[in-house]
């Protein structure tokens, strides 16, 4: 199991899939569910894996992973043939000088590189300051703005072009494991339901523009109407410069979501359940929006009980994030487990009298 998803999650992160263009990332998790799960795809791009309960009138518990990741689209081209872009997402303006990318034209892909003026040529005062987006550029090579403009187009989008890669102690690193990490956890549950006995229809959705709009999130829940549903995303891992009170450390135990996002009686459900498999967590404060899909699905028609999962990663929003794949496989096995144990009585449970 362990080899097997660390080799669809490196397939997952090296697709280039920018919020609004998913599709790369999709197909992969479409085609490797399709085996052991029902696939449907909806109008927004989210793609659906479901595996039906046994008996009648089953409730239903939704999985959600977002599958899209943070990058880049042409904003305008200048007269040397330099592109000049905005970001998707929240992109770190720190970072981006100096790195490769890749644009996605309807020609097929291009390499570039992201530049700057060199320091040289910056004022000592403004060394120290960082160079926001609108002044960083990409360069692939155009010898004017005609040349540029005959492959490149205003609104194609731009990935990270750097491959995943291991690190020692089960650590891999990539640009888009916010979120595909997540989606790994989802196909480790599929997996794993499809060999057990479960009473609650389980749909695991990989959701489209959740680093924009939560738009995957607020029609997928509207749509497949779930009983519960639990958000699977990522938290901040421990790093230096950051505190140890709201980080958590790699390859240490997934994280439980507790706040005004999460329903209380699945968050106890779920503490209990890691306690019992013995599966190291922690819970992590979130007295705000929970910045995941959570929110979509917990505020969709009349409100869905909702659920936060995270998986610790490192370096979020850049192109080297990181994470531990036992993490990955705990996630996944945990969400499993749970839902082999959910019956008809646990909805009793979500009642706000019986919450608190």
């Amino acid at each position: 199991m362990r080899e097997a998803s660390f080799e669809f999650l490196q397939q997952l992160v090296a697709a280039p899939s920018p919020s609004g263009y998913e599709q790369p990332a999709q197909r992969i998790f479409r085609s490797y569910i399709a085996p052991f799960s029902q696939v449907t795809t909806d109008v927004m791009g989210n793609v659906f894996g479901m595996i039906p309960g046994v008996g009648e009138n089953r409730p239903r518990v939704m999985l959600v992973g977002h599958s899209d990741e943070i990058g880049l689209q042409v904003r305008y081209l200048d007269d040397n043939g330099f592109i000049y872009f905005s970001a998707i997402g929240g992109v770190d303006p720190h970072i981006t000088p100096g790195l490769r990318v890749h644009v996605h034209t309807a020609q097929g892909v291009l390499n570039g590189v992201i530049g700057k003026r060199p320091i040289h040529l910056i004022e000592p005062k403004e060394r120290d300051t960082v160079t926001k987006l609108d002044a960083q550029y990409i360069d692939i090579g155009a010898a004017d703005k005609k040349e540029a403009a005959a492959l490149v187009r205003v609104g194609d989008p731009v990935s990270f072009a750097n491959a995943p890669f291991d690190l020692s102690s089960d650590l891999v690193s990539g640009h888009s494991l916010d979120n595909r990490a997540s989606i790994a956890a989802l196909t480790i549950c599929l997996q794993e339901l499809s060999h057990i006995r479960h009473s609650w229809d389980v749909i695991a959705a990989a959701t489209s523009q959740e680093e924009e709009t939560l738009g995957g999130g607020f029609t997928s829940s509207f749509l497949e109407n779930p009983t519960i549903a639990i958000a699977v995303d990522v938290t901040f891992a421990r790093s230096p410069g950051v505190s140890d009170y709201n980080t958590f450390a790699l390859g240490k135990g997934v994280t439980l979501g507790l706040g005004p996002n999460i329903h209380p009686a699945i968050h106890r459900s779920m503490s209990d359940l890691c306690k019992q498999l013995d599966i190291p967590f922690h819970d992590d404060v979130i007295p705000k929006h929970s910045g995941t899909d959570a929110y979509a699905m917990q505020i969709s028609a009349e409100g869905i009980p909702t659920m936060v999962l995270g998986i610790p990663l490192r370096y979020m929003h850049t192109p080297v994030e990181v994470v531990n794949i036992k993490d990955v496989l705990r996630a996944g096995h945990l969400l499993a487990e749970f839902i082999a144990r959910l019956d008809a009585d646990f909805i009793k449970k979500l009642n706000w009298d019986r919450s608190s």
